[in-house]
């Protein structure tokens, strides 16, 4: 197998894992293509991400077959260009870049004009005619290299060019003569040497495969680890390198270089976006160090801004860019995300792969694109990641509240958020995990922040345009973003910012508007989402496509309203428990639990059956119909006991027990593994009286809102934490005597069912024998996660993060279901299930209901319905489509 791929320069593209994404990566592919179809791509190589894999793995060695594949590369550019790599008379320069086979912004910053030293720059100077832009190059090399190769901190060649332009009274880069470029060079060198203890490296070739080697340890990096386990990406997969020879957007006013969308990724408008600066190079776009210019007039004139889109400034590479984004788009069947340089008035295109986007845009431009016959409906649903749709179900601020603007910088990234102020990803972490909502301020992100941007609620900073580092990333986390804020200005000394005229500090809350570009004080009150439109369209579609129904985990009147409004198809968990702990119960809760027989217990349980019974037919009114599956209490009854001396005296009042007594019953009850003791089915095995009054409300709410008219309540009663048929077989019978004493009461006769939770590894092996009593299984993934791990769901916090960073597990098996080990159970458990009963219906309703990827493999068991938070509602509907595409 090849191990490194040229593209360009009319290298041959036969070989199809020269545009195989798995192999040479995104970046690498799409150069490949085009190349191939036609369009002006500077030559280069890619070596494949199987050497990266290799690499790693060997401990850093490169093995002497790659060195002679670069070797034979780099000639393939050499012959291209007609020029020498190393060549001090005319030499040919390069760019180095990683690119995975996804998108992973921040991975490594690029290497620009590698292959300059004190002799190529001469060379170089005069070759193109121009010193100051020959020793403005090697200045930007010294310090990319230094900082991304050798890792030496970029703010000390910051902190030497703001000195230098101090001293000449400049207040632009652009402004900067060669004489000025040649003295900072000579500054940037002798910092370099000072922080390496050597001198900065001369030799072309070291400097090559120093920058290969980097983009290959990049791969383990501290923010690629986060970025990947973010965003599920295996470490397996590795990264490609892709060397290409440099094209110069510095070379004058008849130069430039830019970053484009062909749609808005903000909005999915079908217009051109993007930025571009005149004499610069791109990371001079991207890192926000130069305010940007508007691609296009139109965009030019609604910010009201003066100097010219490229469209007016330098038509004809205008026009030329607009061709092959039409191009580009139409191959592709998707938006596209550019790169360009125009070298004295020649267009090159460096980059293409599809756009990172909002949510709101990835849904219109699904829509659109289908609309306009560029893909299928059934491809613009599998377009949408459903995660996304997370982006669209919150509220947005309100437009009549009260709005007390400090300043406005750039809408990067919609949305709305309020939080306290901290000034650094650390902070933000930290707050976030003592409960903390915080807002990220900062004068520029760069890929190290990568934490505190998936920490925060909101991105601010002081620069960078629509395609800096934190818009791109805010876009892809879904978080609202305002960029480019130039009257932020922090201390971090002080710990103090002052945006406006207005003095603020670390803690004080902001609000942002990622719409409108808004930074206001305070919080701000917000409206709910209208669920109409673009949106409504994909999920209609989606219905059409999905087999799974979705149905709801929900136990308020206003949850089960919410859950309808997003498409909700009935109840898949209602957790009477959290009825017990209302303010107005919970007293006769603690009375039914603390008293020491029977008749005290029914005596405490007369005064919840009508609190019960008022809850029941409001969720059955709400749910006009629709099947709802109601547990039977679940949780240890420790979790109802008071802590709190004024609480047992209380109690004391109404039982007229004393509250010592209290106490010491209290401390009967204790036990040391509540989780797994007396909970469950076993309350209802000890204590009947406490089904049988859920049971009761249950059927005579049903009875009651029958009678009402409209459509009849349909309860599917769930029995939790069952191990054996027999524990089902006894509380069935209960449930089922229940029902029949209600219904000849009320004269009317219901449909309902009776069914259990699968939550214990027994309970799945035993499948076969419970099936015999139940009418549906639905499977409690979060229990059963606990139970086959041996892992607490509360304490795992602690400790699975070092787990998933080390592989053992993918992904945290409490988010997204672990389908080796507690997904086999629950196929198990399906099938002994359907031998047993044919006609059983099988559902999941763990927060596992609502992941994507578990989603998949509840379509793979072939499970009935999947049950989501009301918010995660959609998110389901919309995976469970992609799962039966797919499947």
């Amino acid at each position: 197998m090849k191990t490194v791929y040229p593209f360009g320069g009319g290298a041959p593209l036969d070989d199809p894992r020269a545009k195989d994404k798995t192999i040479v990566g995104g970046k690498g592919a799409n150069l490949a293509e085009m190349a191939d179809i036609g369009l002006p791509v500077p030559p280069g190589f890619t070596i494949t991400t199987e050497e990266c894999v290799r690499y790693l793995e060997h401990g850093g060695e490169f093995p002497e077959s790659l060195k002679a594949a670069v070797s034979d590369a780099i000639g393939h550019i050499e012959r291209s260009v007609g020029k020498t790599f190393g060549d001090p008379a005319d030499p040919l320069l390069v760019s180095v870049r990683s690119g995975a086979r996804v998108s992973m912004p921040g991975m490594m910053d690029t290497v620009l004009n590698l292959g300059l030293n004190d002799e190529t720059v001469q060379g170089l100077a005069a070759v193109s005619g121009d010193p100051r832009f020959a020793w403005d190059s090697y200045r930007r090399f010294i310090q990319m290299y230094s900082d991304v190769v050798l890792g030496l901190d970029h703010g000390l060649f910051e902190e030497a060019l703001e000195i230098a332009k101090e001293d000449k009274g400049l207040y632009s880069d652009t402004e900067m003569e060669a004489d000025d470029w040649q003295a900072l060079v000579a500054e940037y060198r002798k910092i370099a040497e000072d922080e390496l203890g050597r001198p900065f490296p001369q030799d072309v070739h070291e400097q090559l495969w120093g920058a290969i080697r980097a983009v290959f340890d990049s791969w383990d990096s501290d923010r690629a680890k986060v970025y990947r386990r973010l965003n599920d990406i295996p470490s397996g997969w590795g990264t490609a390198v892709n060397v290409q020879a440099m094209v110069f957007g510095n070379m004058g006013d008849t130069s430039a270089t830019g970053v484009a969308f062909t749609r808005d990724p903000a909005t999915g408008e079908r217009a051109y976006y993007g930025e571009w600066l005149v004499n610069a190079q791109g990371e001079d776009v991207v890192a926000g160090i130069r305010t940007p210019q508007y691609l296009t007039k139109a965009a030019r004139e609604r910010a009201n801004a003066k100097p010219l889109a490229m469209e007016e400034a330098m038509p004809e590479a205008y026009a030329e860019l607009a061709r092959v984004f039409d191009l580009l788009e139409a191959h592709y069947r998707d938006m596209q995300d550019i790169e360009f340089t125009v070298e004295r008035g020649k267009l090159w295109m460096l980059q293409t792969r599809s756009g990172k986007r909002t949510a709101k845009a990835a849904l219109k431009m699904a829509v659109d694109m289908a609309g306009e016959g560029l893909i299928d409906e059934q491809t613009a649903i599998l377009r949408v990641d459903p995660m996304a749709l997370d982006q669209l179900l919150h509220p947005t601020l309100d437009p009549e509240a009260h709005r007390d603007v400090l300043t406005t910088g750039l809408p990067a990234s919609p949305g709305a958020a309020s939080g306290k102020i901290v000034l650094d990803a650390d902070t933000a972490e930290q707050w976030v995990a003592r409960g903390e909502k915080v807002i990220l301020v900062r004068v520029e992100t760069s890929p190290e922040d990568i934490h505190g941007m998936h920490a925060a609620q909101g991105i601010l900073t002081a620069r960078g345009g629509m395609t800096s580092h934190a818009a791109v990333v805010a876009r892809g986390m879904g978080r609202c973003c305002v960029s480019g804020a130039s009257a932020v200005s922090i201390d971090m000394k002080s710990r103090t910012l002052r945006i406006g005229n207005r003095d603020m500090a670390e803690g004080d809350v902001l609000t942002l508007d990622g719409s409108t570009g808004q930074v206001m004080a305070g919080e701000v009150a917000t409206i709910e989402p209208e669920l109409v439109g673009d949106f409504g369209t994909l999920m209609e579609w989606a219905d059409r496509h999905r087999r799974m129904k979705v149905r709801t985990n929900a136990e308020t009147p206003d949850d089960c309203r919410m859950a309808v409004q997003f498409g909700a198809e009935g109840i898949g968990l209602c957790r009477t428990e959290h009825m017990f702990f209302d303010a107005r119960r919970i007293s006769a809760v603690r009375q039914m639990i603390l008293a020491e027989d029977e008749r005290g217990r029914r005596k405490a349980l007369a005064l919840l059956l009508p609190e019960q019974r008022s809850d029941f037919a409001e969720i059955f009114r709400v749910m006009s119909g629709l099947p709802c599956t109601i547990r039977l209490l679940d949780p240890p009854l420790h979790e109802f006991l008071p802590h709190e001396d004024a609480d047992f005296e209380e109690l004391a009042e109404a039982t007229g027990y004393g509250a010592d007594h209290l106490k010491r019953r209290a401390g009967e009850l204790h036990e040391f593994n509540p989780m797994l003791g007396h909970r469950g089915c076993r309350l209802g095995i000890t204590y009947p009286e406490i089904y049988e009054m859920q049971a009761r409300a249950i059927f005579e709410a049903a009875c009651d809102v029958a009678a009402e008219g409209g459509e009849a309540p349909i309860p599917e009663v769930m029995i939790p934490l069952v191990a054996s048929r027999r524990e089902l077989e006894l509380l069935r019978a209960l449930v089922d005597r229940t029902a029949q004493d209600v219904f000849a009461e009320k004269g009317r006769t219901l449909d309902y069912l009776v069914g259990t939770m699968i939550e214990l590894p027994r309970a799945a092996l035993m499948a076969g024998e419970i099936a015999e009593e139940a009418r549906f299984f639905s499977f409690g993934t979060n229990d059963l996660t606990q139970t086959t791990l041996g892992v607490s769901r509360d304490d795992a916090g602690r400790f699975l993060s070092a787990y998933v960073e080390r592989g053992i597990f993918p992904r945290d098996p409490f988010v997204s279901l672990d389908i080796d080990g507690v997904g086999q159970l629950v196929r198990l458990a399906a099938e002994r299930g359907r031998a047993t009963r044919p006609d059983i219906k099988l559902g999941i309703c763990g927060e596992h209901g609502g992941d994507p990827a578990s989603i998949v493999f509840c379509e793979e068991v072939g499970l009935d319905y999947v049950s989501a938070s009301p918010y995660r509602v959609p998110i389901a509907r919309l995976a469970a489509a992609q799962a039966a595409l797919r499947s």
